[in-house]
């Protein structure tokens, strides 16, 4: 049988649908807006056409409960944050295999993030015989001791990770950078970004004259480091003082970041919207020039291809996905030289026909790897691991 595409002819012949059992941290609140990861509801509800989905989310909300999301239905664990070493697996793992018994039967169990979520799930997954795929989604892989960040500084996170990525009949990553550092740890993975929703982010009218307008959007903490973007913006404003940027995210750092710019003496030029949903998030990418972004560590990006299926390029370091599509559809500098940032943003601002060249490749690049990709391509390794 053919597989035929998510929205694809209607000639075609189907599989039957796939029973999946998906495991999550979180980021499916049943607000649908806040609390919620964009790429992974477009993920949902794509498979939900078509499947029968069951997102097991660990803790969405303190306390355990159901809900209907994008045809999907939602079970939130309630699992606490924080607990005895081990308390977690012991408590949680028999209560997510309970769950997929009460709801199942499931072809198969898919895990997002390969730490606590892909270590339960795979817990759930042995006990009851089925398949499991596991994707590589935040810092599992990474090790930055300068900021105490990532999975493999820790001996108990590695061996989360490695247990359950040694139960997994797959495993996926966001990017090639990604791939690259799960080999270097001894881990085969296969590339599927989590793609946009390229009907909803598209192109906007784009404004004549000259570039004003810069976009950072993500999460002030520590692994995204705003000071170095904020370092490489003040060498941009100091040669092009009409330049703005846009800085959208909840900020995690008690307004250490909006004290930072003061300090350099941006507070003009700068503007902090804290979390926006999608639906005011998009009218920022549509008016950016350039998309930037200064993280340490990125598994992917999800928001250099919401920015790319706007048609706007991103300047940033060689992390994640602008490794990926640097040359041809991004500008990668090296991770916190703001010296190199700030001149590859100038370099851009003053090429009109260079930055358009490589928002269009980014375009392509997402519109390829987009929302319906993923749905299709985790679909195929569904059937996959389930016939074998």
């Amino acid at each position: 049988m053919m597989l035929c595409p998510l929205g694809g002819d209607s000639g075609a012949t189907y599989d039957p649908p796939v029973r999946i059992a998906l495991v999550v941290p979180g980021g499916v609140d049943r607000s649908g807006t806040t609390r919620v990861i964009p790429a992974l509801l477009s993920l949902i509800e794509r498979l939900a056409w078509r499947h029968d989905v069951h997102v097991f989310a660990l803790r969405q909300e303190t306390a355990p409960g159901t809900w209907a999301l994008l045809g999907a239905t939602v079970h939130n664990l309630g699992v606490p944050t924080r607990g005895l070493p081990g308390s977690t697996l012991l408590r949680f793992g028999p209560r997510l295999a309970g769950l997929l018994s009460e709801f199942g039967p499931f072809d198969v169990v898919h895990a997002f993030w390969a730490n606590a979520p892909a270590l339960l799930a795979a817990v759930a997954a042995r006990f009851h015989r089925l398949p499991l795929a596991v994707h590589v989604a935040g810092g599992e892989l990474s090790a930055l001791p300068e900021i105490g960040y990532g999975g493999w500084l820790h001996a108990h996170e590695r061996w989360k990770t490695r247990l359950a990525l040694r139960r997994a009949a797959r495993v996926t990553a966001g990017s090639r950078f990604l791939r690259r550092l799960a080999a270097a740890r001894g881990i085969a993975a296969e590339v599927v970004p989590l793609g946009a929703d390229s009907t909803y982010f598209s192109p906007g009218p784009r404004s004549e004259g000259p570039p004003v307008r810069l976009l950072h959007a993500a999460s002030l903490n520590a692994v995204k480091d705003q000071p170095t973007l904020l370092r490489a913006f003040r060498r941009v404003v100091d040669e092009e003082p009409h330049v703005h940027l846009d800085i959208a995210g909840e900020d995690t750092l008690g307004g250490a970041v909006p004290a930072e710019a003061e300090r350099l003496g941006l507070a003009g030029h700068v503007a902090f919207h804290g979390f926006l949903p999608s639906d005011q998030l998009r009218p920022l990418y549509r008016k950016a020039d350039l998309f930037v972004l200064s993280s340490r560590h990125e598994a992917q990006g999800a928001a250099v291809l919401e920015a790319a299926s706007c048609g706007v390029p991103t300047v940033g370091t060689a992390v994640g996905l602008v490794a990926d599509l640097a040359p041809e559809a991004a500008e990668a500098v090296p991770v916190g030289d703001d010296r190199a940032l700030a001149g590859t943003i100038l370099s851009l601002l003053r090429d009109a026909g260079r930055r358009r060249r490589m928002g269009e490749a980014a375009q392509t690049f997402a519109l390829a790897h987009d929302a319906d990709f993923t749905a299709n391509a985790f679909e195929r390794i569904y059937r996959e691991i389930a016939a074998r």
